[in-house]
Parts: structure tokens; sequence; C-alpha cells
């Protein structure tokens, strides 16, 4: 960098919000309310709490706690002392909670009283020096034995000023774990930069202004938010927090709070399509959703609701999102169902990142990634790189040379290259059905599925099959007072898609089994089948 420059760093956002919006309301989190130079003030003396905690540059500080202004705070305070932010996933267990903090090395864990309470007596931490209860969204603690009020932590810290600034870009600003479904979660690196940039990506590609005022239907911990806890600030839009997610809370906000863009995954949208509460808006309305493809069907009605969907793609690898289906120029011509059908695939590289490549499995001779061709049907592997890829996995270089192998990253996701550059996902390479050497999508029957009226919520798994090697079965949840029967929607699915494709065996469930980022485990479902299975054969 020559003398001129400076090191990139999402830190800037906060200084400049508080700076050129002193007086804006930044946070609300239930009474609890903030403007951005309140906000800066607190997140000043929080950092100098930690500095007097012993945090150094490099040293790992751990979060459990759900969407608050004080996780907001962390986003800001940890790498102003030059640490580095863990914020984990709150539906773990307290064994792989423990051993998130014991692989990053975390010296303080701070917590929301329950989930730490959850640990059982005398907390089940002790790879940390000191555990930190952060209070509800009341204001109250649950005083956990073994812990200190985050008050008191706060105590120990003064309002002097800390340059926001940051002596190396490439420094790690926080590590994100996996889900660990398959293994050991990985930690990923995430540097100053890349969530600089990323930053930026969101603000532009989400539409945030500092009119913005966002729900927090998204945690926090899942990739910093999609690094939406930066790039909101980056805009000085106002953060309303949300502890827990439910239809009728989330439409009380949108409509008293005068809400404007909210994220999550496709099961967050579902649950605010079908509360009871919905209705449609006439003012601007932004959901952006990932995590699992959404169904055309879904698109179509979060469109009727009055909202604008982006849809977009990515791994905790990729800080979140890395592609966006940026709607073509001539997609408002066509009818809303064809609209919806475009709006489902995975896109093109966001403004901050690379272009999206699709390859096969098996470099040139040479060793080069080859491109599938373009045609909507070779199916490749989706991999990145650039700004927006993760610096590499946490005290694990092997796996990190495994997923760079060829230069760019690995995403273990398979699609297909459309002709017009834009990327559709067709599985995960461990979810891919492969019936009588023919792959089959699991997302293609999903959607399938999901386009009866009368079917929320879906997975499709592979099942042992005695002719076939595997075939695939689903499980589907049923709208509130349904009376859809499992043959029904079978013969609506083969009208729909080829008939070898269809599933042959569909159970009607309550729910599935999920991640608290809104994946399904289907891991779980296929311990089930392959363990227990009894293979039905059927015409």
């Amino acid at each position: 960098m020559s003398g001129l420059d400076t090191p990139l760093t999402p830190l800037h956002f906060l200084a400049r919000a508080a700076e050129v919006h002193p007086d804006r309301t930044a946070v609300l989190d239930g009474v609890r309310s903030w403007t951005w130079s309140e906000f800066a003030r607190d997140v000043t003396r929080l950092a100098q709490a930690l500095r007097r905690s012993r945090i150094a540059a490099g040293d790992r500080v751990a979060y459990l706690g759900t969407n608050s202004a004080e996780l907001l705070a962390a986003h800001f305070a940890v790498p102003l002392v030059r640490g580095v932010l863990v914020a984990i996933n709150t539906r773990l267990s307290p064994a792989e909670i423990a051993y998130i903090c014991r692989h990053s090395d975390a010296a303080i864990l701070l917590g929301d009283g329950d989930l730490l309470a959850a640990a059982g007596p005398g907390g089940a931490y002790p790879a940390v020096r000191e555990v930190v209860e952060l209070p509800g969204q009341d204001g109250a603690y649950c005083s956990v034995p073994g812990s200190i009020r985050y008050a008191e932590l706060l105590a120990r810290g003064t309002d002097e000023p800390i340059p926001w600034e940051v002596d190396d870009e490439t420094r790690t600003i926080a590590v994100n774990y996996t889900s660990g479904t398959t293994g050991e979660p990985k930690g990923v690196e995430y540097s100053h930069r890349g969530a600089y940039l990323n930053a930026l990506g969101e603000l532009h590609h989400q539409g945030f202004g500092n009119d913005s005022r966002y729900l927090w239907t998204l945690p926090m911990f899942h990739c910093n938010g999609w690094c939406t806890t930066w790039a909101l600030t980056a805009a000085a839009g106002t953060h309303v927090c949300l502890r827990a997610v439910r239809g009728d809370r989330m439409w009380s906000l949108i409509d008293t709070e005068g809400i404007t863009h909210l994220a999550g995954a496709p099961v967050v949208l579902t649950t605010l399509a079908t509360a009871a509460e919905a209705h449609a808006l006439d003012r601007p309305f932004t959901v952006t959703t990932a995590g699992a493809p959404p169904s055309p069907r879904l698109i179509g009605r979060m469109r009727e609701l009055g909202a604008e969907v982006v849809h977009v793609y990515g791994l905790t690898e990729t800080y979140g999102p890395y592609a966006v289906c940026e709607a073509g120029d001539t997609w408002s011509r066509l009818p809303a169902g064809e609209q919806a059908e475009l709006l489902a695939r995975q896109g093109v590289g966001m403004l901050t990142a690379d272009r999206v490549r699709v390859v096969r499995r098996e470099p040139d001779v040479a060793g080069h990634l080859v491109d599938v061709t373009p045609d909507g049907r070779e199916l490749g592997e989706i991999v990145m790189r650039g700004n927006s890829v993760m610096k590499g996995y946490h005290r694990d270089p092997e796996a990190t040379a495994t997923a760079f192998a060829g230069g760019w990253f690995h995403s273990g996701d398979l699609g297909v290259m459309h002709p017009d550059g834009y990327v559709k996902l067709h599985d995960r390479a461990k979810d891919i059905v492969i019936s009588g050497g023919e792959n089959i999508s699991t997302i293609e029957v999903e959607q399938a599925v999901l386009s009866h009226p009368e079917v929320a919520d879906v997975a499709v798994i592979g099942v042992p099959d005695d002719r076939w090697g595997e075939r695939p079965k689903a499980f589907a949840v049923t709208t509130p007072g349904a009376q859809l029967t499992a043959e029904a929607l079978m013969a609506h699915v083969r009208d729909r898609i080829a008939h070898y494709k269809a599933p042959r065996e569909i159970d009607i469930v309550e729910h599935l089994p999920r991640t608290s980022t809104g994946k399904v485990r289907k891991n779980e479902l296929r311990e089930t089948a392959w363990g227990t299975c009894t293979v039905r054969i059927q015409g």
C-alpha cells in the first residue's frame, strides 16, 4: 500500500455515522434505543473495557447471544481493539459451544443469561477465562452462577476515544463457525478488507439508504448477519433488534416501526407470508433471502404482499451472500410466473465479488478448472474467489488447501450455468440423488412439491432402493387446516416433473428439523432413512 492509502475496515462506517448523523436513531432493542452518537460512545466504552480485561490484538472474544444491541456493538468494539469476534450459533449444544470456545481459543465468552444457564451448574466453558452475562431486552439479568454482569464489564471501560482504524486490512475481524453437519465445525476467518467490501455490496444490492429501517429477522451470528451489521451502519439506517422470529411479532414491528428491509432464509419468508397478520404493503419493502433456494411460488407470494424480493447466494466461507439474482432489463415485461422462475436462480457475482463459475469436477490435464457448457443443462461445481471469500479455515491448513484447489474456493454446490451468465443451484454434492445412474436434483423435486398451494415446507432426500440404488423421498409440511393426502401430492408432482424424479413416497409431517439459519438438517433425515428404513418397491 502507498502512503496515501488507508486500510479498509468497517470501523469507518460507525465513525462516519456518528459524525454525520449523530442524533439519528441507530438502534432499537425493545424499549431501549440509541442514537448514532450514543451507540458509538457505548462501543468505545465496551472496547476500553475489553482492553482492561486483557484483550489484545488477535485475541478471540466469543458471543452466544440472540439479536441485540450488545451483539451489534460487539461487531465494532471487538475489532476496535484489534480483537477477533466469534459469534456462536445459539442453537448449538453446550458441548458444541465448548468445542468452539476451545478451538477458537476464546478469552472471554459473553452470552444471554438463559443460553449460559443451559450449560448447567458452574458453566461448561472452562476454556475461557471469564463469562459475562448480557442483559435481556428489558435490561434485566438472570444472574447466572460463575458469570459477571455486562454492566460490570462496561464499568471497567472509559469514554476515552480510540481511533476508528486498523493497522492491517488483512487482519482477521471475525471467525464464524460452519454448522458442522458433516463433522466438527470449521472456523471461517474474515478480514477487515473482506468485511468492508462485502458490506458495501450488501448496501448496494439490498438498497440501503439513511432512511432504511432494518428488522433483524436474520441471526447476527450467521456470517455476521451476512455483513449487514456493518452494511446498514454504513448507510446510517436504523437497526431494529428481534430476539425470536414469530409471524405476529414481525408484522407488528413492520407496521409500528415502518420497517423497510429484512432478510432471512425462505422459512422466515414463509412464516411472514402465512401469518394471520399478513397484509399487502403500499410502501417500499425489501426482503432478501438465501440459505436455501426459495421456490417461485414463495417469491410470487412475497411480491403479492408488496415486497421486492432480493435473492442472494453464498456460504459461510463467502461472508454470506456472494451472488445475487439481479433482475434483467426485460424481465419486468414477462408474466409474473416467469419472472418468479428467473428470480429463483442464484444469479451473478455481486458488485464487490468476482464472477461466479461452474466447473467440471475433473480439471484438464494441466490441472486447470474447466467451465461447463453454459447451456443450463451441464452440471458442475460452483466455485468463487476474490475479496468476498474467506482468508481460510482457522487452525486447519489442510482443509484450507483442499477448499482452494486450483486457486478457486470450491463450494460443494452443484449447479448449471445458463446462456445469460446466471447460475442456478441444483443441489449440494452430498444431497444429489443418483437413481439408476440419473442425477436427480432434490431442489427441483422440492420446488415441484412446493408448487402445491397446501404445502408450506418440504425436504427431499435420497433413500435406499433395491432396484435403483436410491430414489427420492419427500417430507412435506402442509398449511394449517389442509386435508392434503400423500397420494394426491404425489400425483400433483408427477404432473410437473419427469416421473423418474417424482417421489414414490411422501411423509406428511408436522415440522422439519432445521438449523438456526433455516437450513433443513437433511443429515438427520438421511440417518433415519438409511439406518432403519425398510425399502419399499412400488410400481
